[in-house]
């Protein structure tokens, strides 16, 4: 295993007098592919909450890169290197696609309210790096709000890579998707994960996205992860097929 490049210990979350998460230990590997499982209410979407700062845990640590995280805001994990794409939209419904992707890299850059020349060309050329890396050239004029929903994955994505995150959480990216819009998303997935080394985490319903993908598998059962390894050890694991699994074959 490699050095993580995300470490939680510990963490604690409750809503009111409900645990959500109850000393959840989770550690990423550098460069890898994890997919976290687990029955709707286990605490998946909390956990990713916790990691980018729209909530605060109540006690443990969460360490990025050697940076003790935990309490920082949203915006200062963004910029630490953390993205988070699907679930909560990030899209400008109105705007084209190369300005929702134009509009983000200068977010980034800091240029947001003071679009200087230069950076108006740093930032297109970002853009269109981005753009083709996601299979959005030919769809850059097109209005977001208007995109089939592969495309607005996509661009979800694109999105996401404007903020040069060194970690990807993706919240259920195939959710609502046809099989080919699935095959088609992941695939950039794998292909984000291979070209530049981007460590993804992500959570998914769909078994076979997740065993066809990833290369370790935690299970989230009551905000605590109760078994973790590779898609083939937690696939024939007993307490994985009893708590989850047995229902999604």
């Amino acid at each position: 295993m490699t050095d993580p490049i995300l470490n939680v210990v510990g963490l604690n979350k409750h809503f009111g007098g409900i645990r959500v998460t109850r000393e959840l230990n989770i550690s990423i590997s550098r460069g890898a592919k994890e997919a976290i499982i687990g029955p709707n209410g286990a605490g998946k979407s909390t956990l990713f909450n916790l990691l980018t700062g729209y909530h605060r845990p109540e006690s443990g640590t969460i360490v990025f890169e050697g940076n003790d995280i935990t309490n920082w805001a949203t915006h200062q994990i963004a910029h630490a290197g953390i993205s988070r794409a699907f679930q909560i939209s990030n899209i400008f419904t109105r705007l084209t696609v190369l300005e929702n992707v134009r509009t983000a890299v200068h977010v980034r850059m800091g240029k947001a309210g003071n679009i200087f020349a230069s950076a108006q060309r740093i930032g297109t050329t970002e853009t269109e790096k981005i753009l083709k890396r996601c299979h959005l050239v030919e769809k850059s004029s097109h209005i977001a709000g208007e995109l089939a929903q592969g495309d607005k994955k996509k661009l979800e994505l694109a999105i996401a890579l404007a903020g040069k995150p060194r970690l990807l959480l993706l919240d259920e990216p195939t959710a609502g998707m046809s099989f080919e819009e699935t095959r088609e998303t992941m695939t950039l997935v794998d292909k984000l994960n291979d070209d530049l080394g981007l460590s993804v985490l992500f959570t998914e319903h769909d078994m076979a996205v997740v065993f066809n993908h990833a290369q370790r598998v935690s299970l989230l059962h009551r905000g605590e992860i109760i078994v973790e390894g590779t898609p083939e050890e937690v696939r024939r694991d007993e307490m994985a097929q009893r708590v989850y699994l047995g229902e999604h074959h």
